[in-house]
């Protein structure tokens, strides 16, 4: 990363400096917020509040897109909270250990990438729910509860801003993976749990799941209908089948939805033919998307 230490104990600059290059990071310096503030391409600004006679509130302002962090040789309204409220990250005090310093850069980096992150799946799954309506409201929801879908957007939208309007973490668990079941009791209970392809459990399976998501926030979604369980069961349809108004699926997806929804209902060789493939190639798809079909 490359950092900017605003400091004017050229000593202590010079030290932290040194030590920051040997973690790999691009250190420039500077002792006057006049100086500083006439580039503003750092990720981090390390800014000591005892420069006399200069304000460091310019220099906050500046740098709101970097990390800032305040070096402060006491802690005061001015020297701590003021800046902080300002937008400065947080604050270390004089004198400190590298290593501490180190841990605050690299804490609030990876909160910076998880933020971006945040913000890029979120108008990722706005975008990709635009057509998916599924017509529910959340307000007579209560969970456990089961959704029915003949396509999985729409099940997927139904969690992800059931999610968002409860302002709850969400977990993300398929009954294709063998540890699902272990790792629904480990979850923490205050999480919202959504859980996908409750088609692919057995028969003699589900008593067991239905008794293991009791009393739990969860969402459980299947492609096929659900009967006779002891929770809520919402039905949503696609009344297009797999395509969305003004939406075309690609081939793979479209692949995807027949093995899905319709291997129990033609044996493989007709299946195949229907989908223009070989035998051997449905085979590849089914292992490609972690399909399982039931026996």
């Amino acid at each position: 990363m490359k950092i900017l230490i605003i400091e004017n104990e050229v000593y202590l600059a010079q030290s932290i400096a040194t030590k920051l290059g040997e973690q790999g990071h691009i250190c420039e310096m500077c002792t006057s917020t006049k100086d500083a503030i006439r580039s503003t391409n750092y990720d981090v600004v390390l800014l000591s509040t005892n420069i006399n006679g200069q304000d460091f509130h310019p220099v906050i302002d500046t740098f709101k897109n970097s990390i800032v962090i305040l070096m402060v040789s006491y802690i005061s309204n001015d020297t701590v909270s003021k800046p902080l409220a300002a937008g400065a990250k947080d604050y270390i005090l004089k004198p400190f250990m590298i290593e501490e310093l180190i841990r605050k850069i690299n804490h609030y980096q990876d909160y910076e990438k998880l933020k971006r992150r945040n913000i890029a799946y979120e108008k990722y799954l706005n975008h990709t729910f635009t057509n998916a309506k599924h017509g529910q409201s959340f307000s007579q929801v209560e969970l456990p509860i089961y959704i029915s879908s003949n396509f999985q957007k729409y099940a997927d939208a139904f969690a992800f801003e059931y999610a968002q309007a409860k302002d709850m973490p969400m977990h993300f668990l398929t009954l294709n993976d063998s540890k699902s079941l272990a790792e629904i009791e480990s979850l923490p209970q205050n999480s919202l749990v959504y859980i996908i392809d409750y088609q692919v459990l057995k028969k003699g399976d589900k008593k067991e799941f239905c008794n293991l998501i009791a009393g739990k926030q969860i969402i459980v979604a299947s492609s096929d209908k659900i009967e006779d369980v002891e929770h809520p069961v919402i039905e949503i349809k696609n009344e297009n089948n797999v395509f969305d108004k003004g939406e075309i699926l690609p081939i793979e997806d479209y692949v995807k939805f027949i093995v899905l929804n319709y291997q129990d209902k033609y044996p493989d060789t007709e299946l195949s033919k229907k989908l223009g493939i070989s035998r051997k190639s449905l085979w590849e798809k089914r292992k490609k998307y972690d399909i399982v079909k039931k026996k």
